[in-house]
């Protein structure tokens, strides 16, 4: 009797872990849009960590000929004025050091694009160099954390 509870809650346990291990993958899904599109880009600046303006000579005049690409599912530091704490600032620093670097590698430079901010003023997208995602490069070295536009963490702490 007592082996079949112990099974009985060993099954209920494993299907609990799938379960605590799947909600999170499926709100993840449910985060990233469902449409883009990718094109080759060739940036003109940095604006900071998560913001890159690219060519766009496709905008009809008399809009001025460039984009700019707010990171999605990122979100890096603020500098300058808008810092919250010097460290926040000094953080920001890194964070454009980084991208800026990162596209000045050259090679080939793509832009993923999936819609426009809640603002109108850019677009959301990813800048891939040689392949690799500068959204996913500021999450793994620390210098941006996920975000999808719920309440941004303080840098200060």
């Amino acid at each position: 009797m007592q082996n079949k509870l112990n099974t009985k809650m060993d099954i209920i346990m494993k299907k609990l872990l799938l379960l605590l291990l799947a909600v999170p993958m499926i709100a993840l899904a449910q985060k990233m849009p469902k449409n883009s599109a990718t094109y080759d880009a060739q940036v003109i600046r940095v604006i900071d960590g998560d913001t890159i303006v690219i060519a766009a000579p496709f905008l009809p005049a008399p809009l001025k000929p460039e984009l700019a690409v707010r990171i999605f599912g990122v979100d890096t530091p603020e500098k300058g004025h808008r810092a919250q704490c010097p460290q926040e600032d000094q953080r920001a620093q890194m964070a454009s050091k980084w991208t800026t670097q990162l596209i000045q590698q050259g090679g080939k430079i793509q832009v993923t694009l999936y819609g426009w901010d809640k603002f109108g003023g850019r677009v959301l997208g990813d800048i891939i160099v040689n392949g690799q995602s500068v959204r996913q490069g500021l999450i793994a070295n620390g210098l941006g954390r996920e975000y999808y536009g719920d309440a941004k963490q303080s840098w200060c702490n």
